[in-house]
């Protein structure tokens, strides 16, 4: 996305998590987070054992498509991922920009027994804690979103906590946050300048990254024949939203892909 989409994004996530902690301060999401602590599904173990890798995506627009699937409801899609062969499960949670909200994840935790990644724009500590509380078992931290330090500081709290962590990396300036102890690291195939994908991206940048990393491959995702080769070159785990949700039956168009994968 655009530079000055993020700022945007980022701003509009400052003024959303200083509004949501006048509702339910800090404290008390702190000892709830620490209350309740559900059994939590390892994302990097799903992955890394997974044959297909895919973790399927619910969401419902994107800053540069607008609109995906305006109506869809997780509790119509996100088990049927499940049962349909995805690795893991990816939720937006950002409501202006993406049409998710925080029970989109609440919504369908107790109906599916795979990991499911909070996918926002994570800013704060504060969100680290409502992950936690909301029964996410991973996060997405953004390096472009957060100085190396205080992607540091967030990624020992998730773990604190029992949350694992999606480290997404754009571009080559970032590969320092790569041994930073995320338990995942994403490489995200759009632009930040021009909205452009290009699954390219993750085939140039792998070279540069920690061997024993479970890596994964981001955005512009489209075909098996593209996973495959990202598969020989180290990628374990490949995040798909789009290409499912633009569909009618987003859970039968991931059965598709994944019966592809096998098949060639």
């Amino acid at each position: 996305m655009k530079q000055d989409i993020l700022t945007e994004i980022i701003a509009n996530k400052r003024f959303e998590v200083d509004h949501q902690q006048t509702i339910y301060s800090l404290h008390e999401l702190q000892d709830r987070a620490l209350e309740e602590m559900p059994k939590v599904h390892s994302l990097k173990q799903s992955i890394a054992t997974s044959q297909s890798g895919i973790i399927a995506e619910f969401k419902r627009r994107s800053p540069s498509k607008g609109w995906i699937h305006r109506e869809a409801n997780p509790s119509d899609v996100v088990p049927y991922y499940a049962q349909n062969g995805a690795s893991a499960l990816s939720i937006l949670t950002d409501k202006v920009f993406f049409g998710g909200t925080l029970s989109d994840i609440q919504s369908v935790r107790d109906e599916v027994e795979i990991p499911i990644l909070r996918k926002d724009f994570i800013i704060d500590e504060y969100q680290i804690y409502q992950s936690r509380a909301i029964r996410a078992d991973a996060i997405l931290l953004i390096a472009a979103a957060l100085p190396i330090a205080k992607c540091e500081e967030y990624i020992h709290l998730a773990h604190r906590l029992g949350l694992e962590v999606l480290l997404e990396l754009h571009d080559e300036s970032e590969i320092p946050y790569a041994s930073l102890g995320a338990d995942l690291v994403g490489i995200n195939n759009r632009n930040l300048g021009s909205f452009h994908t290009d699954s390219k991206h993750s085939f140039d940048i792998v070279s540069q990254l920690p061997s024993e990393t479970v890596l994964v491959s981001e955005s512009g995702l489209k075909d098996a024949e593209t996973i495959l080769r990202l598969k020989e070159v180290g990628y374990k785990g490949f995040l798909m939203g789009e290409a499912f949700m633009k569909e009618e039956n987003p859970p039968l168009a991931l059965r598709q892909l994944i019966k592809d994968i096998i098949n060639k």
